[in-house]
């Protein structure tokens, strides 16, 4: 078995860990997640779109047939299930058996910033969605999403729906520019961690979209989670050396680990430290089995 990491940070591979029934096979991976029983949900770009196995890779159960059409993002806060619908430009919230709770957006509207090629700069940044690609919640109850392939814009939402604010320009360099908003995360003091992909760092904004720093020294970030103790765990893009990482940074932007893994869409963690990869070239996911 592959061992990876050092000290505390220290994990076994087990590649390719779903046990799927017989006859099945996953398809693009995007993202992963997990709920308060530390249940894995793999979203997957073919129905159904949301798979569920438990803690040893045994298939458990499915949804989201006909609900969704683009899986992108997976973000579970409080066993409540957050989801972005790309190119059907709609944000959902859902149960844990798939049962729709809200949808922001209105399927199939797009909003105009001059962009034809998703992940390219785009010519202007405007409101919602055009391709978003991730949504979550806040200890005050707003909601945020990040916008994303043919914008460059994060959202923020009131709990029922309403957009109080966005905020974001396109550009290489300044902060508070983006291009290809990918992930966001939310920490418990409310700040918010974009992943800037193309420019390969991750901003942080205070709740209202005020910039306070940013981390790089990375390859494209796709996903940013965080553990119960504020250690953060990015899946990075393919960097100078052409590989891809899974990278460990502590809240200062310290990085304490880094190894290189088959190329990752989405990235979870549970509570037991142990890391899923949601894999879209190799349409599986990988498990790291936390020892340290």
């Amino acid at each position: 078995m592959t061992t990876v990491g050092s000290g505390k940070y220290t994990y076994d591979l087990i590649e390719d860990w779903p046990k799927l029934p017989a006859g099945e096979a996953l398809g693009v991976v995007s993202s992963v997640a997990t709920d308060s029983q530390d249940r894995v949900y793999a979203f997957q770009r073919q129905n159904p779109p949301v798979m569920i196995f438990d803690r040893d890779g045994k298939y458990l159960n499915c949804w989201g047939i006909g609900a969704i059409t683009d899986p992108h993002g997976i973000n579970i806060v409080d066993d409540v299930v957050y989801v972005t619908d790309r190119s059907d430009q709609v944000a959902v919230k859902f149960t844990l058996d798939g049962k729709p709770l809200q949808v922001i957006g209105d399927r199939g509207v797009f909003s105009d910033t001059g962009c034809e090629k998703p992940g390219d700069l785009v010519p202007r940044a405007a409101g919602p969605f055009n391709y978003c690609t991730e949504m979550s919640t806040s200890p005050s109850g707003d909601i945020y999403i990040s916008d994303g392939y043919r914008n460059a814009r994060v959202h923020r939402y009131t709990s029922d729906g309403q957009l109080i604010q966005s905020w974001g320009q396109p550009g290489k360099e300044e902060p508070g520019h983006f291009h290809l908003v990918h992930s966001l995360l939310v920490d418990p003091d409310g700040k918010i961690y974009v992943c800037d992909r193309a420019n390969r760092r991750v901003q942080i904004f205070s709740p209202e979209g005020e910039f306070i720093t940013m981390w790089t020294g990375m390859g494209g970030p796709d996903n940013i989670v965080r553990d119960e103790d504020g250690i953060f765990y990015i899946a990075e893009q393919a960097d100078e050396s052409g590989d891809s990482h899974v990278s460990i940074w502590d809240g200062d932007g310290n990085v304490l680990e880094r190894w290189p893994i088959r190329h990752a869409h989405g990235l979870e963690v549970d509570s037991h430290g142990d890391i899923y990869l949601g894999l879209t070239l190799e349409h599986s996911v990988d498990k790291y089995v936390r020892k340290g």
